[in-house]
């Protein structure tokens, strides 16, 4: 079956497009109706722009169906972006990520689309101070923006006196059949599993929350708050984490969770550790009825606007980042020995998937939705498999342009033996969460793409060879994957890396790779123990996109008069497709990197594959040796 010919169940192409567009254009009428309510709403509130982020109640980067209220009223379906919304008009703010997605998905909305950090596009902040008059009123849910963006925008807005209606969540009176706000069971993390116990954890929380000078800690981020109780929840798609603020002195511990939620084993635990457990819901009360006097540490990025101003009315706030965060970010020895393993069987999964695919395509119809759902089949043979750590991405040919593209009953392509298929997929597993892409060679490809995919692996395996002294951020480092993809004039608008969780959100920091500079942003020293992705890429719209990734681990290497050395172990062993590989666009020492990597993929992997598999395996990875 040729490309193109034919969609969804061998429907022909035009009537398949017929009733996409169709279907397309009722949801863009049903976004301009809800606009409309939007706007009459606002009026009726006497509010002139509303502002919709993409947050729940803890400025989590992946929410519940609940807080899809952005979604609602402009149908963009990143995980990234703030509506805005004004009587005459209104527009979306994303990052490079998402361009080539909010474009299509806005079209016919008439949202405007403002393209983050591209030259001549103001911030959001930038655009309300330039466009709202004097005495105006914002509108927005404080419970769903961050104190540190709420205290932004007051400092923008001050010189024109702009009223901040911080406590209407007008969604409420218009999204009639919003869904039930998240309340799933919350389970123990082993301690065989999590390597640390919570009475170690605490202390070690409490011991740096005490040196900032505060004597209370409000901790409202989701997996830190998983990380430090050794529990996990399930209220967000592929984040096993719960809904729950976590209050701590150093006397007393309250978690205000809803209780209802509590596995039995769970809330015996908490109880058993002297933990206080309250209703969710009651955290508001609790703050209020504090005495006064007290210094609270808060972490501004994470904690909400409205629950940063009821603290401020009788507290001290302690404006610091988590202690928490970093102290998740390196992973212990039971973690990392852990992590090698669940990694070592993702890998043969995907592996196995790749052969499957290789052997299979244009023999069987296989679409981009089918062959994500036979790759999530392999991983659930994994004794420890939960769930997937996000929805994987499997776009063929010009659909894998879009760095965060997800596939839909309704829209999505049929696979043929051309081109090259990007599929970035994960795990959930006990004992680890996993992310990797491959991007995998169909059947031809043309001249450029083979270039594109061989310097992005010459990218990745500059990334994976570095050496480094104690010190370095991500940002040193960013310039080894890149420079391949810049000396062709060409750039991925993303960062090059992010850390992963534990049995967590498959984003985590504060570690990570990216080259870009962001006053006030302060960057995480590169420390042994935290693991962080490896995944330059080139996407060309309306063509092809190309990503390799794997995850590696940050490890101590030779100490000496110059200082301390580090390195990167990898955790990920898939091949890189040789198929795409041209090696006269590779330096000698690339070549060296790349053909080391392919034999220790196979090393690492022969054991666990039948005859066939590993018979295509060492043709893909060693050839002629």
């Amino acid at each position: 079956m040729k490309s193109g010919k034919t969609g969804e169940g061998g429907v022909p192409r035009e009537r398949f497009s017929a009733k996409r567009e169709r279907m397309r254009a009722m949801e863009n009428q049903t976004v301009r109706e809800r606009l409309k309510a939007l706007r009459g709403a606002m009026a009726a509130a006497g509010i002139d722009y509303y502002m919709i982020p993409t947050a729940d109640f803890h400025n989590s980067e992946y929410v519940n169906d609940y807080f899809k209220v952005r979604e609602y009223f402009c149908g963009f379906t990143g995980s990234n972006g703030t509506l805005l919304v004004w009587q005459e008009g209104a527009g979306l703010w994303t990052d490079g990520r998402y361009f080539i997605q909010a474009e299509r998905e806005l079209e016919g909305t008439t949202v405007e689309l403002f393209r983050m950090q591209d030259e001549g596009v103001p911030t959001l902040e930038d655009f309300l101070r330039d466009r709202m008059q004097e005495g105006q009123t914002l509108g927005f849910d404080g419970r769903v923006i961050s104190a540190s963006g709420g205290k932004d925008l007051e400092k923008k807005l001050e010189g024109k006196h702009i009223v901040l209606a911080y406590d209407r969540d007008l969604a409420e009176e218009i999204w009639q059949d919003r869904p039930a706000f998240p309340a799933g069971k919350v389970r123990l993390l082993p301690e065989d599993l999590a390597g640390r116990s919570f009475e170690d954890k605490r202390g070690d929380v409490m011991e740096k929350v005490e040196k900032e000078g505060a004597d209370s800690f409000l901790l409202t981020k989701l997996d830190d708050l998983m990380w430090l109780f050794n529990i996990r929840g399930c209220d967000v798609e592929c984040n096993p984490v719960a809904m729950c603020y976590g209050y701590f002195t150093r006397e007393n511990t309250v978690l205000f969770v809803n209780t209802g939620a509590l596995e039995k084993e769970t809330a015996e635990y908490l109880a058993s550790r002297g933990v206080r457990v309250e209703e969710y819901n009651t955290v508001t009360e609790y703050l209020k009825a504090l005495p006064e006097g007290g210094k609270v540490l808060l972490d501004l990025r994470h904690c909400s606007y409205c629950v940063y101003k009821i603290l401020s009315e009788k507290q001290t706030p302690v404006e610091k980042k988590n202690p928490t965060e970093l102290l998740k970010a390196v992973k212990n020895p039971v973690e990392l020995a852990h992590m090698e393993e669940i990694y070592l069987k993702d890998s043969v999964a995907l592996t196995k998937f790749i052969y499957w695919l290789k052997k299979n395509i244009g023999k069987m119809e296989i679409t981009e939705i089918s062959a994500a759902d036979r790759l999530e089949e392999f991983r659930r043979e994994i004794p420890e498999f939960l769930d997937l750590s996000f929805p994987t991405i499997a776009g063929y040919r010009a659909n894998g342009a879009m760095m965060h593209y997800e596939a839909t009953p309704e829209n999505h392509a049929v696979l043929a033996p051309e081109g090259m298929l990007l599929v970035d997929s994960g795990g959930q597993y006990l004992g680890g969460t996993t992310d990797v892409t491959r991007t995998i060679v169909l059947g031809p490809v043309s001249d450029q793409e083979r270039k594109h995919y061989t310097l992005v692996a010459a990218g990745m395996l500059q990334m994976t060879n570095a050496r480094w002294l104690h010190g370095c951020t991500g940002r040193n480092l960013d310039i080894l994957a890149r420079q391949p993809i810049w000396d062709m004039g060409l750039d991925y608008k993303c960062g090059t890396g992010h850390g992963v969780g534990y049995t967590l959100n498959v984003h985590e920091g504060p570690q990570g790779l990216s080259w870009r500079y962001i006053e006030g942003r302060q960057e995480a020293v590169l420390e042994a123990g935290m693991d962080v992705t490896n995944e330059p890429g080139i996407y060309v719209e309306g063509s092809h996109g190309i990503r390799i990734e794997n995850v590696m681990v940050v490890e101590k290497g030779e100490k000496n008069e110059y200082g301390q050395f580090m390195h990167f172990r990898t955790l990920t062993w898939v091949p890189v497709d040789r198929e795409a590989v041209d090696e006269r666009y590779l330096t000698e020492t690339q070549k060296a990197y790349l053909h080391s990597y392919q034999r220790e993929v196979y090393e690492k992997l022969s054991p666990y594959l039948d005859q066939e598999e590993r018979e295509w395996l060492r043709g893909e990875t060693l050839g002629e040796e």
